[in-house]
């Protein structure tokens, strides 16, 4: 049949109303919906239509959503998958869009708010500060789950010094701040940032060296994001520098 393209769509942190005009309209014209239920708040599904097949995907593997993918697909209806975040981290877009094009189905995707976004802006944070930190590594840690390459090591990363997020890595927060703190500092900022833009949403302020306690007696297992860094504090005026961008000396002459 002449089916559109199965859309793969970033429903972004979880906050219904920040997702994509795009995702919306995708969302209201779909006649099948798979959702992952443990991150999303529920009202993210009045975006659709009240007519629509809505599939929680938590207790579904990854055969069984590739079938039901499939089946709706050859059956002519419009399809919409659902991820959380943005598709292009931890989203599984790759195995799945791996096996419809086996399958010789179609798929789009469109990108979405990703968590650790919406994470710094519950904290008010720019990543980036000008001579404080200028990049931003994006990273998880590996427990009972996909194993992480070799040359991906935490500590690798963490004698660059940069903004570091980690994501699902909460239950782990206690042996990681002891594998960051010799490159970072025990006093170094940290902030931790469950389901963010949600109604849940709770925030932790504290360093590498008592973040943990912080996350214990808080009680938090998932959907939370950890963000690293000295860019991540509240930095004082002036903390280093400012954009080269906006400075009022920079040659602005040149076309546009």
């Amino acid at each position: 049949m002449g089916a559109v393209a199965v859309q793969f769509v970033g429903a972004g942190p979880g906050a219904a109303d920040l997702l994509t005009v795009r995702a919306t309209r995708l969302l209201a014209a779909a006649d099948v919906v798979l959702y992952p239920g443990s991150y999303l708040d529920p009202k993210v599904l009045a975006h659709c239509s009240p007519e629509a097949e809505l599939v929680d995907t938590a207790d579904l593997d990854l055969d069984d959503i590739i079938d039901r993918l499939v089946a709706a697909h050859r059956a002519g209806r419009a399809v919409v998958r659902l991820v959380s975040g943005d598709p292009s981290l931890y989203s599984a877009v790759f195995e799945q869009t791996r096996r419809l094009d086996a399958a010789g189905v179609a798929w789009a995707v469109t990108p979405g708010v990703p968590a650790y976004a919406a994470a710094a802006a519950a904290l008010g944070r720019e990543l980036t500060v000008p001579l404080v930190a200028q990049s931003v590594v994006l990273t998880r840690t590996q427990a009972a789950s996909t194993a992480m390459p070799q040359r991906e090591a935490l500590r690798a990363f963490a004698a660059t010094q940069a903004t570091l997020v980690l994501h699902l890595a909460i239950t782990r927060i206690r042996e990681l701040m002891a594998e960051l703190a010799p490159e970072y500092g025990p006093d170094c900022p940290v902030a931790v940032v469950y389901r963010a833009s949600q109604p849940a949403e709770l925030v932790l302020r504290d360093t590498i060296a008592g973040i943990a306690d912080a996350v214990e007696a808080a009680g938090l297992r998932s959907a939370a994001v950890i963000l690293v860094g000295r860019a991540v504090a509240d930095l004082p005026d002036p903390c280093g520098g400012e954009s080269h961008l906006y400075d009022p000396g920079r040659d602005r002459s040149g076309p546009g």
